[in-house]
């Protein structure tokens, strides 16, 4: 059967035999009887229809069957025929095909084609071929779980186990109940009920024991259950319906959460009673797969009522006094996607649930969402075998033991939905390390000193530290395998530099390059100084008078000075090597002397200006030495003043 909260019933409508094949199958596939509705898609299809709409129609109708091959045979026939009209919805259903039937390279394509159509809101932040590295991973990584099929699975649906004082309650659609008078027309199966069995001590197997409850069971669907910490209390999802279905203004009636109270009988035997419907509940959407939390102060749930992300969100509200609860509150971005997240399961460690919207293998994959100062981690696909290429759901488990229980229509199975036992095998710890370097962007050289600091997915800093003389990082603090992180660079005059980084699921290490732009265009880096651009100030022969070609750069400095008021610098002027040495120094000083009063005259405090040196021909910048012959123009090179930054803004 689907497990999708999404599962409305319809209310049956007689039609006249006159209607149209494609009118009739459109109106099967309204009620969500989805097999009849494929057969009279197929049969139009076969007639010699060639449309768009009927091959979406045919595909839809077993997607939502989860008959992925033969949804992938008509969704592959929709992009053949239209390949430039397919809207992201086809193409995202078309990809889930393709990993339904293990095509994994080709659902990659696809899932790109899709991202780049359609650009969904990506709240982790990472690129798409991030994504693609990670689900290179989630295929390849070592495996956690070993699964074992239980005895109670029958040919027919069973799933949604729960645990009950050693005992797993389940849902079944077992037609050798006498509660099944009737099957809907989803799958041509029976009615769901709910089950118990008692657990073998090695937690390995199920020993059916027939009905859960009477009181509880009734000739509509009763499924997915939760119970309070004391047991005294459950919840459970069943048909919208008073004395008869609840129906919306279109005729749909929605699955709806009811709680039940235990009613301690004769001989000490359990009843169950007073069952309400929660007051979150409507007519106009569904509500169901309950979970309460460890301390009983929370329940989690899934709806698709209004303020849902995507096609199904899981949703929380608080459980007060009295029968009373807060307002449902939205899980938000984090969790919720805008596929589908179905069968929330709460520790005191982690949130365990399904979905088809973050990356996965197949149709609904098994996710864990840790719990960290009280905010859900990335979630974390749990890999194979847990998940296949089908679907994976309803995953509870005891994490003192690692033992637990999960659902999957995978092929492997006995019928359609089969309840697996597992026990999961802790992974050796991952530990990864971060390093790296910090380069200008322009001139490639490193940069020294550079704050660097790294931050968690939500934005905690882990660690801060400077780059070293040769720009280069690195992390002691060990980082998690396989998430998210943030690193930046930060230095005076430098532009913020951001990289997001994404860890491997190996142990080691993961090398984070930074390039970082100067603020202003008039400031660069040399030889770890930090220097004022500005062209050579060139003095004539023998003099230290600023020429007008020097006062117009000049005035670049004073600009910029005023741009900083708290830089402070220090001129260095220098000359050619012709003349004696000695004069040379003595010409080099009244150079530097000239310049600082030329900025000075141009209201640049004299404090600003730590010194004022000449050094001669003893810095010379090419091979124009004593006794070497140069040109005019190579002399001139070296006849300059240079800025150097004391104090950066």
């Amino acid at each position: 059967m689907n497990k999708f909260i999404t599962l409305s019933f319809a209310m049956i409508t007689c039609f006249g035999h006159a209607q149209k094949a494609y009118e009739k199958a459109d109106n099967l596939f309204a009620k969500m009887w989805y097999i009849d509705a494929a057969k009279a898609y197929e049969s139009s299809i076969n007639a010699g229809d060639r449309s768009k709409a009927l091959f979406q129609k045919a595909g839809d109708a077993y997607y939502f069957n989860v008959d992925m091959e033969n949804a992938y045979r008509w969704y592959h026939g929709l992009v053949t025929l239209y390949p430039d009209e397919v809207e992201a919805t086809y193409l995202f259903r078309y990809a889930h095909t393709l990993k339904g039937i293990g095509a994994y390279n080709r659902a990659k394509k696809w899932m790109k084609t899709y991202t780049e159509k359609f650009n969904p809101l990506d709240h982790s932040g990472n690129t798409f071929s991030q994504k693609q590295q990670k689900l290179d991973q989630i295929i390849n990584q070592p495996p956690q779980f070993v699964l074992k099929n239980l005895s109670i699975n029958t040919p027919f649906s069973d799933f949604g186990a729960m645990y009950y004082n050693g005992e797993l309650i389940y849902a079944s659609a077992n037609k050798s109940s006498h509660y099944h008078t009737r099957t809907y027309h989803w799958n041509n199966q029976s009615f769901l009920n709910l089950y118990k069995g008692t657990i073998t001590s090695n937690q390995w197997d199920v020993i059916p024991m027939g009905a859960f409850s009477k009181i509880i069971n009734t000739k509509h669907h009763e499924a997915t259950v939760s119970f309070s910490p004391d047991k005294k209390t459950m919840y459970f999802t069943r048909n919208n319906h008073d004395k008869k279905l609840t129906r919306d203004a279109k005729g749909i009636n929605h699955l709806t959460l009811y709680s039940a109270t235990e009613i301690k009988g004769k001989h000490k035997q359990t009843r169950w009673g007073h069952i309400k419907k929660l007051p979150f509940n409507s007519k106009d959407y569904s509500v169901g797969h309950p979970a309460v939390s460890k301390d009983g102060k929370q329940l989690y749930f899934v709806s698709d009522m209004p303020g849902t992300i995507g096609g199904t969100d899981i949703f929380v509200v608080d459980i007060l006094e009295n029968d009373h609860y807060s307002s449902p509150r939205n899980l938000g971005p984090a969790i919720n996607t805008f596929g589908r997240e179905m069968f929330p399961y709460i520790t005191d460690k982690a949130l365990y649930f399904s979905s088809d919207g973050h990356l996965g293998l197949g149709s609904l994959d098994v996710f864990e969402s840790k719990i960290t100062n009280n905010r859900f981690a990335t979630p974390q696909n749990l890999g194979k075998p847990l998940n296949s290429n089908l679907d994976d759901f309803a995953f509870i488990i005891d994490e003192h033991t690692n033992t637990g229980f999960m659902s999957s229509n995978r092929k492997s199975g006995k019928g359609d939905d089969d309840i697996y036992a597992f026990k999961r095998e802790p992974l050796k710890p991952c530990k990864h390390l971060i390093k790296g370097n910090v380069k200008d962007a322009i001139t490639g050289k490193s940069i020294p000193h550079a704050t660097v600091s790294l931050f968690s997915e939500n934005n905690t800093e882990i660690a801060s530290i400077k780059t070293n003389e040769k720009g280069h990082f690195f992390y002691k603090h060990i980082v998690f395998c396989d998430n998210n992180y943030t690193i930046t660079a930060q230095k005076s005059n430098y532009k913020k530099a951001e990289k997001k980084v994404y860890t491997s699921s190996e142990t080691g290490e993961t090398e984070v390059p930074l390039v970082m732009e100067f603020q202003d265009k008039f400031i660069v880096e040399e030889k770890n100084t930090s220097k004022i651009n500005i062209r050579n100030i060139h003095f004539d022969f023998d003099k230290s008078t600023i020429r007008n070609d020097a006062a117009l750069e000049l005035d670049n400095i004073v600009a910029l000075m005023r741009k900083y008021p708290k830089m402070v610098i220090k001129i260095e002027s220098h000359t050619d090597s012709r003349g004696v040495d000695a004069y040379n120094v003595s010409l080099s000083r009244r150079r530097a002397k000239s310049t600082k009063n030329y900025l000075i005259k141009k209201g640049i405090a004299e404090a600003r200006i730590e010194d004022a040196m000449g050094y001669g021909e003893s810095r010379l910048i090419n091979n124009c030495a004593n006794d070497i012959p140069c040109s005019k123009v190579a002399h001139e090179i070296n006849r300059r003043s240079e800025f150097i930054i004391v104090t950066e803004q």
